[in-house]
């Protein structure tokens, strides 16, 4: 009978002992979104091998929503999960729960067939809209796709109509699975439609703890530790972390004037300069491979200098811009490519 009773009373302090650390962990986490929502590209382009990974795309989307998963905090989310390509609900809006979200992830399919299963990307976001619109508070939307859409409504423009309807309340985060030119380009532009997306892709997130410091990014972050003793010792500054605001602006061969089509998209990029006015940027111009590499250094300067120019004349303080030419020494794509040089000559923009 003692004997019982002692090892009720044990188990009794553990229980409490843990679930006072659970408590503590908890309460260390303040989380930065009310909801999110996974969503999986499930295309014909998804279930083939990466390029250069060598590893079917779709395989790798699971390996890495079950990775992000053990990364989300126990914190009192609404989460869910849905498929594009065809739409698919697999985890329906409800209190975040591991196992159920693990459970949802490996009900996935991956061993569908290729052919004749197309990417309406821009049809998913719109299939989508009314999961959101049932939504209370703000919601990242977590996508996990190649980019590679060919069918419907463009992604890109669908993905706006979401911001301007939701503004704040709402952040689209792209994972990569690309491995071609165009697929990366699509989920650029998406990115670039608002700044408070988190850039993130199959390589990147298997680097030693990355998942951990994305999760901390998208979904929560640290409460403020308690306020320290007064002290006369100075409190050091941390720098703030630079800031590449990358959007589609693409310069034809051996151009730099700013054309009409470019305007929507710089007033865009100078959206999000407005949004922290005490902040100084860098403008970047970059070129192609074609052509003298001191040419180039020249053809970036001035493509820098006309997205520039733009700015201040449109209200943006000179003080705050500092233009910048990369010539051809930064390609983001492949140079081989007439695509992959297209791309290259661009312009983007990062924080001092």
């Amino acid at each position: 009978m003692r004997q019982s009773k002692l090892l009720l009373l044990t188990l009794a302090a553990v229980l409490t002992l843990t679930f006072a650390l659970a408590t503590t962990a908890s309460a260390q986490m303040i989380k930065k979104v009310d909801n999110f929502i996974f969503f999986l590209d499930q295309s014909g382009s998804m279930a083939q091998k990466h390029k250069t990974l060598d590893t079917k795309k779709i395989d790798m989307a699971i390996e890495t929503m079950h990775a992000m998963n053990k990364a989300v905090p126990n914190l009192d989310y609404n989460a869910s999960l849905f498929l594009f390509a065809p739409f698919e609900n697999k985890l329906r809006p409800g209190t975040y729960n591991k196992t159920a979200m693990t459970n949802a992830i490996s009900s996935v399919k991956t061993d569908f067939d290729i052919f004749g299963r197309l990417t309406p990307m821009g049809n998913g976001l719109i299939d989508l809209d009314p999961v959101i619109a049932g939504l209370r508070g703000t919601t990242a939307l977590i996508m996990f796709t190649d980019g590679l859409s060919n069918l419907g409504a463009d992604p890109v423009a669908q993905a706006r109509a979401l911001y301007a309807k939701y503004g704040n309340n709402l952040c689209i985060h792209v994972v990569s699975f690309a491995d071609h030119a165009k697929g990366q380009m699509i989920i650029d532009d998406v990115r670039a439609l608002s700044s408070c997306t988190v850039v993130a892709d199959y390589t990147s997130l298997n680097s030693p703890g990355a998942m951990d410091a994305y999760a901390r990014k998208v979904f929560y972050t640290d409460a403020p530790a308690a306020a320290p003793a007064p002290t006369r010792a100075p409190v050091p500054v941390t720098p703030m972390e630079k800031e590449t605001i990358t959007f589609s602006l693409h310069f034809g061969f051996d151009k730099y004037q700013i054309t009409d089509e470019m305007i929507p998209v710089l007033e865009q990029a100078k959206m999000i300069l407005d949004e922290n006015p005490s902040a100084s940027y860098v403008i970047g111009g970059h070129t192609d491979s074609t052509g003298p590499e001191a040419y180039n250094q020249g053809l970036s300067e001035r493509r820098a200098g006309s997205v520039k120019d733009w700015m201040v004349t449109n209200g943006v303080s000179t003080s705050r811009l500092e233009s910048k030419g990369y010539g051809e020494l930064s390609p983001r794509y492949d140079n081989a490519t007439s695509e992959g040089r297209k791309l290259n000559r661009r312009v983007e923009i990062q924080t001092k």
